[in-house]
This record gives structure tokens, sequence and C-alpha cells, in this order.
């Protein structure tokens, strides 16, 4: 056993250490575990083993004055002579234990703030317990750690930026100390939280940088009458999830790889009752609460690949009744000439399919290359005769 190999292993129970220092359990003596030398093998590696027993000692309380204490036993060998050899080494108290770590100046701060900590906020006191190292890990913030959990006790679903929670704090301490404050609420407002959410602002019910929902309002009337003329323009999720614009059909467009179908997107024709919905990867789950759309006629137009096929599965999710544009073999095989080799999938079964989509969906899967067809690869003719063809339906 070395020094070295006793200072690893006392590291290891500082956590413990901690735990029952608040709790006021007896911690010491402490024995050091380690391997007894066996009588068989001490001729042939006495000079070694008298080398490491001095360096033991050298490093020990004995020397020191603070550290392990060494209780010897005594062997006797005919060829050796009498020895003594390590029987049992340990840690006599704190004191000796701090030191040798050199932990002393931390564990007498970590005294203070948890003193700190319970005389404000006593239900951390079970925190503490759970986590004594975050404490250390975070010692001169709980001033203003305390002042954070203190604010969301008392409003547990805020609904401020962050930065406009009215504490005495610099503007940037709860950015940059998220780990810990979630830490702290997901025990002190547990009721509150929503548990599902892994982004912070989410979790704790604050306002953050939404994305944004872009739309362009196909109907000039329904731009005037009720948007001042705006026919395109880009609504926070939130804003955009009470919005129900008074019209009976939305188109959709997603891509989740490049965005150069924005142009689809901005040349699709003026039509009564319609707008557009153009997502620019913000992903179909973020309008999954928009229940305005519920009642709409949802038209989704997405690339001819196994992604555009996921995706519109996913839209079924939400909006069972969606039904898809140009997604379909006459498509497919009208700009053949034009396909790209896409990525890939092992994804064997979409449940939200129709019959001839899923036909299709399983013939680019089953293609090695040539088995994607981008929107922008289809001509604005072709597109403005699937329009019209779907509107007099």
């Amino acid at each position: 056993m070395k020094p070295e190999e006793i200072k690893i292993q006392a590291e290891h129970w500082y956590r413990d250490f901690l735990i029952a220092s608040i709790k006021g359990d007896l911690f010491f003596p402490k024995e050091i575990r380690f391997g007894k030398v066996k009588s068989t093998g001490t001729l042939e590696n006495f000079q070694e083993i008298r080398k490491e027993i001095q360096n033991l000692r050298s490093k020990s309380k004995e020397q020191l004055g603070y550290g392990y204490l060494i209780d010897f036993i005594k062997r006797k060998d005919q060829k050796i002579g009498e020895q003594l050899f390590p029987n049992r080494i340990y840690f006599e108290n704190e004191t000796d234990f701090l030191k040798f770590i050199n932990k002393e100046k931390e564990y007498k701060a970590f005294k203070l703030t948890i003193n700190q900590i319970t005389n404000t906020i006593p239900l951390l006191q079970e925190w503490i317990l759970l986590y004594p190292l975050k404490v250390i890990e975070n010692l001169g913030k709980w001033t203003d750690l305390v002042k954070v959990c203190n604010f969301f006790i008392a409003n547990p679903r805020p609904n401020l930026y962050i930065r406009e929670i009215p504490l005495e704090l610099h503007t940037k301490f709860i950015e940059e100390n998220k780990a810990i404050i979630r830490s702290l609420l997901d025990f002190l407002i547990e009721e509150h939280n929503n548990k599902e959410e892994s982004q912070f602002e989410r979790r704790f019910c604050l306002k953050y940088d939404e994305p944004l929902i872009r739309l362009r309002i196909l109907d000039e009337e329904i731009a005037e009458k009720y948007l001042s003329g705006l026919t395109d323009l880009s609504i926070p999720q939130t804003e955009f999830n009470i919005l129900n614009i008074r019209c009976k059909r939305v188109f959709i467009l997603e891509n989740k790889t490049n965005f150069s179908n924005i142009f689809n997107f901005l040349s699709l024709p003026h039509m009564k009752n319609s707008i557009a919905i153009f997502g620019r990867g913000f992903g179909l789950g973020l309008l999954k609460d928009a229940k305005w759309l519920s009642n709409k006629q949802i038209i989704y137009w997405g690339d001819i690949d196994t992604q555009g096929f996921q995706i519109l599965s996913q839209l079924r999710l939400h909006f069972p009744h969606t039904q898809s544009l140009m997604m379909d073999f006459e498509t497919f095989n009208e700009f053949k000439q034009f396909t790209v080799t896409g990525i890939k999938t092992d994804i064997n079964q979409l449940s939200n399919l129709t019959a001839e989509e899923f036909q299709l969906f399983k013939y680019v899967s089953n293609l090695n290359d040539k088995n994607r067809l981008e929107q922008e690869r289809i001509n604005q003719s072709f597109v403005l005769r699937k329009i019209e063809n779907l509107l007099v339906l």
C-alpha cells in the first residue's frame, strides 16, 4: 500500500463524510482497505517490502503530525528475524482526514454554506443530503441561488423572461447557472414544473425566444380584412396557437435538410380561403397545439423521399384528416429524371399513410440511389395544375 493509494481511497470517502457530518453520524475511526504482506512472500521480496513500509511511515501521522495512523504487528521469520508489518491503517478523526486530503478550508466553507441555505430554506436539507458535492461545486454562489429559489417558491409559474425576474442579480446569473438551478427547482417546486420539457425556460414556465412559424395569406381578402393587408408574416409559436385565421384551407410545406423549397412556398398561387405554412426546419411537432387547425382542410406537400413520408405520418398523428399533395407515383414518374440520391432509412412501417403513399414510401426506401424527388424539381405548371385539381374536388 502506497500513500498515494491511501489518498485516492480517502478522497472517495469525501461525499459520504459530508453526509455523515450533516446527519451527525459517527464516521471515524475509518479504516483503509489494503492487502497485507503474506509470510510466504517476505523473504524473496523483503528489501522491496521494507522500502514500501518506510515510505508508508514517512507520510503517516507519526511523521507528519496528521493523516493516517498505522498499527503494526510483529512477525518472526527464521531467515530475516523479527520484523514489524502494517496490520491496520486508519484515520483517527476528522481533522487528520481533512488535512490529509487538503479539504480543510473547503469543508469549513461547506458547513457555513449549508447553515446559510437551511436557515433560509429548511426544505433544502434533504436536497443537500442527496447532492452535497453540488453545494461545494457552487460555493460563493449560494446567496444568489437562494434568492432565485425563494422567487420561484413564491412565483412557481412566473411567465417572465429570465431577465425580467425582479431580483438583485447580475443579468446573466440565472442563464449561467441553469444546471444547479434546475436541480434545486426540480426538488422545491416539482408539482409546478413541466417535467416532460428539457429546455430550462419551458420546464419552469418562463418566456423564451420561441421559434417563428412563417405564414403566407393566399387570400387577399383575408389579408385586408384581418391583417392590414399583410400576406407574409412570421409568428411566435404560442401566438400562432391562438391565431385562428378564418380560412378553410391550409397548405403546409416542410423540409428537414435544406430550405430551397422556400420558392415553392413563395410561389403558391392566390386562393380563396387559403393560407400556407412554411416549416423551415421547425418540426411539425410545433403545430400540435394549434387546435384551430383541426377544422381546416390541411394539405401537406413534402419531398417524395423517406423523410417526406415520415413527416406526413407524424403530421397525421395530430391532424388525421391531412391530405398529401404531389406525393404520388404520377409525380415521381413525371419528374424521375430529376431525382437525386437521398438518405436511406431503417424504418419499414409508417402507420398513418394511405395505401398508395405507403407503396411509394416502400418503393423509394428500396432504391439505392435516385430515391428522392425534391419539391423544387417540379415545374410550376405541374404544381398549378395539381393544385387546381385539388380545389375542384
